[in-house]
């Protein structure tokens, strides 16, 4: 009687056989997920040149622009319309730390927001409750209430600012430390997205 030998797979073969078909699935998934991984790359950047250049999110971190913003708002920031043209007096902007507020322990890379009260060459002074614009009392329904100290007329010099907060008794800006740098400004604060019940635009 005949025996007949049985043909077993080589264990080396049939190894390699995994590794390749494996090898295989991956290059399936790597292909099929290229198109996905491409988008998700083109949004980072996207979203980080829309970051540096056109608009970021920001928070409220004290209360010295109440009642116009309070503390914790999340605003956007705009960036783009300060490349056509200056910051206009009622803007409310978000600015780095000039030297003057750096030199008092103030980092770097910490924000203010504040709103123009006076552009270059223009004069400002506070006197008996009353912010004067170039002589002209200005008509402030926005603030939290008068403020208590006085300042005498000073004009803005060019390429610089004079800021304000809306909370005017508690507020660090330019009649504490003095003018606003232009450069120093990031952008326009124009939209509020939280809280919910309060979002909207900022109005000047």
């Amino acid at each position: 009687m005949t025996s007949q030998k049985t043909n077993s797979p080589d264990p080396a073969t049939t190894t390699q056989e995994i590794k390749t078909s494996e090898a295989s699935g991956w290059l399936r998934l790597w292909r099929s997920q290229q198109e996905n991984i491409r988008l998700v790359a083109i949004a980072l950047v996207m979203a980080l040149i829309i970051r540096i250049f056109v608009a970021e999110p920001r928070y409220i971190p004290s209360d010295s622009m109440i009642p116009t913003l309070h503390t914790g708002d999340r605003l956007v920031v705009e960036k783009v319309s300060y490349w056509f043209h200056p910051a206009e007096t009622g803007d409310i902007v978000v600015f780095e730390p000039p030297a003057q507020l750096q030199s008092m322990g103030y980092q770097k890379n910490q924000v203010f927001i504040k709103r123009v009260i006076g552009q270059p060459g223009d004069t400002v002074s506070v006197k008996n409750g009353r912010v004067y614009l170039n002589g002209r009392s200005l008509s402030e329904d926005y603030i939290a209430e008068p403020p208590a100290y006085q300042l005498n007329s000073v004009q803005v010099p060019a390429e610089s600012y004079f800021v304000m907060g809306d909370n005017r008794n508690d507020s660090n800006d330019s009649h504490v430390w003095g003018f606003l740098p232009q450069q120093n400004i990031i952008g326009r604060a124009v939209f509020r997205f939280f809280p919910l019940d309060r979002m909207g635009f900022i109005s000047s």
